[in-house]
């Protein structure tokens, strides 16, 4: 018989979660059905890609070389059926993009915005994650575009600079009659002073925050650790810790004060990721060129 695609997406599925039974619920198909669709995708290659022996089915050898390369011609069918959908007019498209978290905070936003004014009928899907996850998920074409920072990738990730971000000391901003004087900045070394509301340890950039203390043989105080940057600015307004967060973040926020710390801590270059030779929509070179334009009219540090 011939090979369909549904063949390749039963079995990439089974191999997934290494049983039948769940392969079927997500695929909501019977599980009879399901057997019998990848005995004849087995017949149609001529080979065993299945071990059925265990507790748990497994790829055989010649099964994991099979869906390797079935994996690779659905993601590039997928392409394909996006260029042929694709509109050069931008009249209509989609964007997959990823962020880390922080840039939900200031840049995720505007962006947005101004995408949504330029051309209404593309649609975009925005998720915040890891960098390690949103890295895998534009090598298996789950995303299109990705906004993390640069530095080590994983092989196939292209990454192009877009600005130097820079990080602060920060505190609220008081608003009463007789407000305390900011000091032009603060060294390092008086933090061990302070009670501070930081960024929990999921953050890369808590572990960039927490190297920086680590290199100059400093040990915060840390009052409150929070997964979330909007919990974070909430508390420091309304409180006397002080937290550390992208310059940018308070340059928009007229609750917040930023103070510079001395040293100051390193910059780290913001970088737009996207998976190598990867087929680029009209809609993702669009979101390229306005980022870069954002960046630019915001005066941002150049990477």
């Amino acid at each position: 018989m011939a090979l369909e695609l549904r063949h390749l997406r039963y079995l990439l599925a089974v191999a997934e979660h290494a049983n039948f039974t769940r392969a079927a619920e997500d695929l909501r198909i019977s599980q009879p059905t399901l057997s019998q669709q990848i005995k004849q995708l087995e017949r149609t290659v001529g080979v065993q890609l299945l071990d059925r022996t265990g507790r748990s089915v497994r790829l055989t050898d010649a099964g994991e070389t099979y869906v390797h390369h079935a994996r690779r011609a659905l993601r590039d069918l997928a392409a394909a059926e996006r260029a042929v959908h694709d509109v050069a007019d931008l009249s209509r498209g989609h964007l997959r993009l990823a962020v880390t978290p922080t840039f939900t905070a200031y840049l995720v936003g505007p962006l947005a915005a101004e995408l949504h004014a330029r051309h209404p009928g593309i649609t975009l899907e925005v998720k915040d994650m890891a960098q390690d996850r949103i890295e895998a998920g534009l090598l298996a074409d789950e995303l299109d575009l990705g906004i993390a920072f640069h530095g080590p990738h994983l092989p196939g990730i292209t990454a192009t600079p877009l600005y130097a971000e820079t990080l602060g000391l920060v505190t609220a901003a008081r608003q009463d009659a007789a407000p305390v004087p900011v000091p032009a900045s603060v060294p390092v070394s008086g933090l061990a002073d302070h009670q501070l509301a930081l960024l929990s340890g999921d953050f890369a950039t808590r572990g960039h925050i927490d190297a920086y203390f680590a290199a100059h043989g400093v040990r915060p105080r840390i009052a409150v650790e929070a997964n979330s940057l909007q919990t974070l600015t909430e508390i420091v307004q309304r409180t006397d810790l002080a937290t550390v967060l992208p310059d940018a973040i308070t340059h928009d926020h007229p609750h917040l004060t930023p103070v510079p710390l001395e040293p100051p801590l390193p910059t780290r270059t913001v970088a737009l990721l996207a998976r190598e030779n990867a087929y680029r929509s009209a809609a993702a070179r669009a979101f390229t060129h306005l980022t870069r334009d954002h960046v630019r009219d915001r005066g941002y540090t150049p990477a």
